[in-house]
C-alpha cells in the first residue's frame, strides 16, 4: 500500500525525523492561510506518482496571494508525469511547506531485499540526492553505499556511520545522519514498511538534516497489525480494477496490453506474460486466482478482465493441482454464460483431471479454443487479439 507525501512526513515526525514546516490543504483558501503563517512556500501536488516537479506539480509561491493562485490552478487539475501515463491523476490535495536554504542534497532509503535468504532490510545512501536512484545506479553505481540490517535486531551505529561517510558527510553530519537512520529503521520495522525513501534528504545552510521529500510503501500482509496505517489508504489514487480485485481477494495488476490473462500461481502468471510477448502480443494484466479458486471467484475474476476496454482476447492458463481442471472448466463455462462474454477465449489446462476439464470445454457449445500447450495458447490468443483490433 502506498501513502501520500504528507502522510509519510507525519510518520517521519512521529519517529523524530525532521521535516519542513508545513501542512496539507484541499482548497485555495486553506493554502493561502498556511502561506500567511509561513511566508515563502512550496506547493506540492499530492498524488501517488513520481516526477511531480517535471510535470508542474511542484511550484514556489513568494506571497499568500501567489500561493492562492497556484493552488486554484493545481487543485482539481490532472497532473501528468512519466509514472501516471497520459491519463494523469487528479490533484485533490497539496502539501504547503516552507522554502529552505539548501546546501546539499542527499538520498536515503530502506528497502526489503527479497533476493536475500532472510529478506533483510537494506539501507542505501548516496551523495546524489534529488535524482532518481535508478539513474544513479545505472550511471554511477559507485555513489551508492549499502548496508544490510538485521530485521529482528537493532540498528547499529557503525552501520549509520558507514552510510553517512559514504555520502560524504563530516563527523558532525555523520552523528546526525546516524540518529536519523536509526529512527528511519525503527519506522520500517515498527510499521511493516516495505520501502522508505527520502529524496532528497537535504543539508541546510545551518548544517541540519531535513527530509525534504518522503515516500513510504507498506507490506499489505502486515496491515492487519496496523489499523492506523490502513486508514491512510487513498482509494481515489488506486486503479479501479485493482481496487475491485483487492476487495475480491484476487491478485491483479493492470498493464497496457490487449491480451487478458487469468492464471493460477504467480510464477506461472509471469511465464504466461513472457510467452505472450514472445508471440508478439502484450499482456493486459497480471492476474493470479490462486490455488483454490471457486467457480464464483473465477466468474468475478472474469468480470474484472472484461471490464478492461483494452482487452481484446483472454488466455486462461491453469495447472491443476489443488485447483482441479474440471472444476476450472465448470467455472469458466458458468462465467462465460452468466457474463455473456463475446471476447475470444483460449484455455490451456494441465494437471489433475485435465481430460475431464477439456471435455467439458469442448462440449460446452461456447466459443472456447482449447490449446494443448502454453506455446500454442500464447500464439492463438495473440492472433485472436490482433484480429479484434
Amino acid at each position: 500500500m502506498k501513502i501520500h507525501e504528507y502522510q509519510a512526513k507525519k510518520l517521519f515526525n512521529d519517529f523524530k525525523i525532521p521535516t519542513p514546516k508545513g501542512d496539507v490543504a484541499s482548497t485555495p483558501d486553506e493554502v493561502k492561510k498556511i502561506a500567511e503563517d509561513i511566508g515563502k512556500v512550496v506547493i506540492k501536488a499530492q498524488i501517488h506518482a513520481g516526477g511531480r516537479g517535471k510535470g508542474g506539480g511542484v511550484k514556489i509561491a513568494s506571497s499568500p496571494g501567489e500561493a492562492y493562485k497556484i493552488a486554484k490552478e493545481m487543485l482539481g487539475s490532472k497532473l501528468v508525469t512519466h509514472q501516471t501515463g497520459p491519463e494523469g491523476k487528479t490533484v485533490n490535495k497539496v502539501l504547503v511547506e516552507e522554502v529552505l536554504d539548501i546546501e546539499k542534497e542527499l538520498y536515503l532509503g530502506i528497502v526489503i531485499d527479497r533476493s536475500q535468504k532472510e529478506e533483510q532490510p537494506v539501507i542505501m545512501g548516496s551523495s546524489e540526492g534529488g535524482v532518481e536512484i535508478e539513474k544513479v545506479a545505472a550511471q554511477t553505481p559507485e555513489k551508492i553505499v549499502k548496508v544490510s540490517a538485521n530485521p529482528v535486531g537493532s540498528f547499529s551505529a557503525y552501520q549509520g556511520r558507514k552510510i553517512a561517510y559514504g555520502m560524504g558527510l563530516d563527523k558532525d553530519g555523520a552523528k546526525k545522519a546516524t540518529r536519523l537512520l536509526n529512527n528511519l529503521y525503527n519506522l520500517v520495522i515498527g510499521k511493516d514498511a516495505s520501502l522508505v525513501e527520502i529524496n532528497p534528504l537535504i543539508i541546510t545552510k545551518e548544517g541540519e538534516l531535513i527530509a525534504l521529500d518522503g515516500k513510504i510503501n507498506f507490506d499489505d500482509d502486515g496491515l492487519y497489525r496496523h489499523p492506523d496505517i490502513k486508514e491512510l489508504r487513498d482509494l481515489e489514487e488506486e486503479e479501479p480494477l485493482e481496487r475491485q480485485a483487492s476487495d475480491l481477494g484476487v491478485n491483479y495488476i493492470k498493464l497496457d496490453g490487449n491480451v487478458g490473462c487469468m492464471v493460477n500461481g504467480a510464477g506461472l502468471a509471469m511465464a504466461t506474460m513472457d510467452l505472450i510477448q514472445l508471440a508478439g502480443g502484450e499482456p493486459a494484466n497480471f492476474l493470479d486466482v490462486g490455488g483454490g479458486a471457486s467457480s464464483e471467484k473465477i466468474e468475478k475474476a472474469f468480470s474484472i478482465l472484461i471490464s478492461d476496454k483494452n482487452v481484446k482476447a483472454i488466455l486462461v492458463n491453469i495447472f491443476g493441482g489443488i485447483l482441479r481442471c474440471d472444476r476450472v472448466a465448470n467455472g469458466l463455462i458458468e462465467a462465460a454464460k452468466n457474463l455473456d462474454m463475446s471476447l475470444p477465449l483460449v484455455v490451456r489446462l494441465q494437471g489433475t483431471n485435465v481430460e475431464e476439464g477439456k471435455a467439458l470445454l469442448n462440449d460446452s457449445g461456447l466459443k472456447i479454443e482449447v490449446a494443448q500447450s502454453l506455446d500454442e495458447a500464447a500464439k492463438k490468443v495473440v492472433s485472436l487479439a490482433a484480429s479484434e483490433v
